[in-house]
């Protein structure tokens, strides 16, 4: 029997729609272009016959000259592939369909299905939403080229532009910026395409569109066959998971708990999307699902699973598999702690590609209108590794101006005939680069990405690293990269150290297999691979994450010994944080040292705090784990630091007080250098001692002192009105054990995370594992019985007829879905539970919403994206 794979499955959907992409110009959204990235999918789009992959929300007028050279007639079929809602993904689709005007089909492929679309409660769609959108599409097509037509005595140009950005399509307006303006000029086959559709009459344009909208449900991003997440800029992962309310922290995490199953229009969009997502993978991958859940909201999302599922999926051949759903909030200490993972440093260090910032405008102003939540901001899974800082020496740096005269010529086109103005034009640029602008940053030059289908003598790099820790894994990195340089018979002069790698080994290595562009086309992705574990292993960034490390380690000790301990234990970390950032201010420097945590580094560690006292402490106060003279220690110190450094704490609970705070902080500074000047007068002239005694304007002095003192005041009460808001949402997060009912008996509880016995330092889903694959009974684990199950159990069971319930450890396929989602050191400990549990002939399957990193969760819990 074939072994679970989810890459392959995936690849094998876009093969199953080869008839449609065959001779398209192909546009992606950004959560699609995320997916097939880690998917490894754009060679086997080209081989699939695709003339052009293109962006579908960057689209420009150049996208009509992308086959230009090709040979073969104007494209006259185009298919858009989203991870989006119909109605978000409305207002590129028809300025695509606008720019292609000899376009005659058009296939829209959504991740989104039908059922989904119906029950999203902001889609304007219904039960037969891909039908409806097929014509609603067409007729906003048809009301353009009407107004193409009637304006058709205006330059060519012009028309459509004011067309698409001054009136309505459909649900809202097109964004107006200067990467829309759309010149059909640029494409003579495109424009008298155009023109033959008006010679043929307007009331044909419609009829000669051909629109098609299709379900494409495997858009995901495998990190490796068996580890899979959401793309970050899809509506499954962006949909909010809970509402505002005394249970819930965040719209990206699932509520603490309600008292009652979610049920009608109560359920979050998130629920019901993931459990579509689900529904139709399982289908895809022809398994049938036993479903497991933990946790409120995975059970509702079990039950809506269950209810899809009809009784012609019980006559169906497929091979049985356990679905095991987790809620996120049963633990968030491992997500935000820093653990021995390479993969979990490597996201960490590494910069991400920004998100489509027209989304994130369009839901943010639709959102003001209702009181639902936003969406979710997920960050881009898209990391940028920076080839051309690991590649450039600094004796020898890549000469700036000749690379931009390179790129310069191949963007606008070498004219020989206008060559001196261009050179004058290049001058000018590389004057730019010299003034701090860097075109190489902005156009991301030489910057590689994770691509988990790089493969290696058939091993994916992305694969073999995810449950190694962090010597293991840059061992292993260097062991690729040797044996790539034997494969290419080259010589590095340099000194290696067997057992470790060093960063001096790493960069030698990776430089002599980029000498070439041949060997740099061959090996790149073990070149991407090593380049990011480079960054990762990099001081700057290394000594940050081993601060963590060590911080968390104390925090560890300290929930073992008494809360007063540990109470001290974070407000020293706090103090310390902020004494480096004034220290750094002082200094003229924007930052702390790098050595140092930031003030907002300590303030993740005290989250961690809170939930170890939780556990550890959970009748020491009245509302918290804290006694009164402890907590009010730890706010007292928060409000120093935030006041010491004002502009390090851009986080929810400050919001309109960074002005006040800043400006306070100036004012200070501004009566310090006024008191040292008024010193240095004073012993200047010791004949006159009083001073200003006497003087009229003494006063007005002792006036606006009064009034700074007032509003010195009256910031710190209304900071510390803050800082208590801030100790009340700790409170709740403390409170993790006693509300979740899985974790009350201790036995799944996440305590001691940091330290102490082999079992008690991992999280929870090891725990969780473990029990399952020695066929442990798991408390609060609940089953979700099938169409057939309940009818056995109602019916049937009357007369001595009834279904057995299955346990999870029996099945050889087992998926979790972690509701919220998963970081490295979780896929580490999964692949361990497995290990230990001698049981090699289980396939385990690991997903989440998202891949979290420790300042994912900060945001999460205390930024933008918190209920607070």
């Amino acid at each position: 029997m074939a072994l679970v794979d989810i890459s392959k499955t995936c690849l094998e959907s876009i093969r199953q729609i080869s008839e449609h992409i065959e001779g398209s110009i192909l546009y992606l959204d950004a959560g699609s272009t995320e997916s097939f990235q880690f998917m490894g999918a754009f060679p086997v789009l080209l081989d699939l016959g695709v003339r052009a992959v293109c962006s579908l929300e960057s689209m420009c007028s150049l996208d009509l000259v992308v086959d230009w050279n090709s040979g073969f007639d104007p494209a006259r079929k185009v298919v858009v592939i989203t991870s989006r809602l119909l109605s978000d993904a409305h207002r590129y689709i028809l300025r695509c369909l606008s720019t292609h005007q000899g376009v005659r089909q058009c296939t829209i492929f959504t991740s989104i299905s039908e059922i989904a679309h119906s029950a999203y409660p902001d889609s304007p769609l219904g039960p037969d939403a891909f039908h409806e959108y097929e014509s609603l599409l067409i007729q906003d097509y048809e009301e353009l080229a009407k107004k193409y037509v009637t304006k058709s005595g205006q330059p060519e140009g012009s028309n459509l532009k004011e067309n698409l950005t001054s009136e309505e399509e459909g649900w809202s307006k097109l964004t107006s910026d200067g990467d829309d303006v759309l010149h059909l000029d640029v494409s003579p086959s495109g424009r008298d395409a155009y023109k033959d559709n008006l010679l043929d009459g307007t009331e044909d344009v419609g009829k000669k569109l051909v629109v098609s909208v299709q379900h494409f449900p495997t858009i995901l991003c495998p990190l490796s066959p068996r580890v899979f997440v959401l793309p970050s800029e899809g509506s499954t992962a962006e949909a909010y998971l809970s509402v505002e309310h005394e249970e819930a922290f965040s719209p990206g995490l699932p509520p603490l708990r309600t008292g009652a199953p979610f049920d009608g229009d109560d359920t979050p969009p998130g629920a019901t999307l993931t459990a579509n997502f689900l529904y139709h993978l399982a289908s895809k991958m022809d398994l049938k699902m036993e479903i497991f859940s933990l946790g409120d909201l995975s059970k509702t999302v079990g039950k809506i699973f269950t209810d899809m599922s009809s009784l012609y999926d019980v006559g169906r051949r497929k091979r049985s598999a356990g679905l095991l759903l987790i809620d996120r909030t049963l633990d968030l200490l491992t997500p935000c702690c820093h653990g021995d993972s390479l993969v979990d440093r490597m996201f960490s260090s590494l910069p991400r590609r920004e998100r489509t910032k027209s989304y994130t405008q369009i839901k943010s102003s639709e959102r003001k209108l209702t009181n639902v939540p936003s969406s979710v901001q997920r960050a881009s899974l898209d990391v940028r590794i920076p080839l051309a800082n690991v590649l450039t020496e600094e004796d020898n740096k890549m000469d700036d101006f000749w690379l931009l005269e390179s790129i310069e010529a191949f963007l606008s086109g070498w004219d020989s005939s206008n060559s001196a103005s261009q050179i004058v034009d290049l001058v000018n640029l590389r004057n730019k680069v010299h003034d701090g602008k860097n075109l190489r940053s902005e156009m991301e030059l030489l910057t590689g990405s994770f691509v988990s289908s790089d493969n290696f003598r058939g091993t994916p790099y992305l694969e073999a690293i995810l449950d190694r820790r962090t010597k293991d894994g840059s061992v292993l990195v260097k062991k690729w990269l040797q044996e790539a340089i034997r494969r290419e018979n080259l010589t590095v002069n340099v000194r290696t150290h067997p057992g470790i790698a060093t960063k001096s080994e790493l960069q030698a290595m990776i430089k002599a297999l980029a000498k070439s562009q041949s060997a740099l086309l061959r090996n790149k992705g073990i070149i991407q691979l090593a380049a990011a574990a480079l960054v990762a292993l990099d001081e700057s960034n290394s000594a940050r994450w081993d601060a963590f490390i060590s911080a968390e380690k104390m925090l560890s000790v300290s929930a073992g010994d008494t809360s007063q301990s540990l109470a001290a234990q974070i407000g020293d970390l706090i103090n310390k944080s902020a004494l480096a950032g004034s220290h750094g201010r002082k200094n003229g420097k924007s930052e702390a040292s790098e050595r140092v945590l930031s003030f907002e580094d300590s303030l993740l560690l005290m989250i961690s705090g809170y939930i170890l006292a939780g556990e550890n402490f959970p009748t020491s106060g009245s509302d918290g784990p804290f006694s009164w003279q402890e907590e009010q220690f730890l706010k007292d110190s928060i409000v120093d630091a935030i006041l010491e450094n004002p502009g390090v704490a851009k986080l929810k609970f400050l919001n309109g007080l960074m002005e006040e705070l800043e400006g306070n902080l100036n004012r200070i500074k501004s009566e310090e250098n006024k008191a040292s000047s008024v010193k240095l007068e004073i012993d200047d002239f010791d004949d006159d001692q009083w001073g200003k005694w006497g003087d009229e304007d003494a006063d007005d002095g002792e006036d606006t002192g009064n009034k700074s003192r007032y509003g010195d005041m009256q910031l710190k009460l209304e900071l510390r009105d803050r800082v208590d808001t801030l100790f009340k949402f700790l409170h709740k997060l403390s409170s993790l054990k006693r509300k979740n009912k899985p974790l009350r008996d201790g036995t799944l509880s996440s305590e001691s995370n940091f330290g102490g016995a082999p079992y008690a330092n991992k999280g929870l889903l090891y725990k969780l594992l473990t029990k399952v694959f020695s066929k442990n009974d798991v408390p609060g684990l609940e089953y979700h019985s099938s169409t057939m199950g309940r009818l056995f159990k109602s019916g049937f069971g009357r007369f001595g007829l009834g279904h057995a319930k299955p346990s999870l450890g029996d099945q050889n396929v087992i998926m979790v879905f972690v509701v919220g989602g998963i970081n490295g050191l979780e896929v580490r400990e999964a692949q361990e539970a497995l290990s230990d549990s001698g049981r090699p002939d289980v396939e385990l399957v690991l997903g989440g919403t998202t891949f979290l990193t420790p300042d994912d969760m900060l945001d999460l819990l205390l930024g933008s994206s918190c209920y607070m």
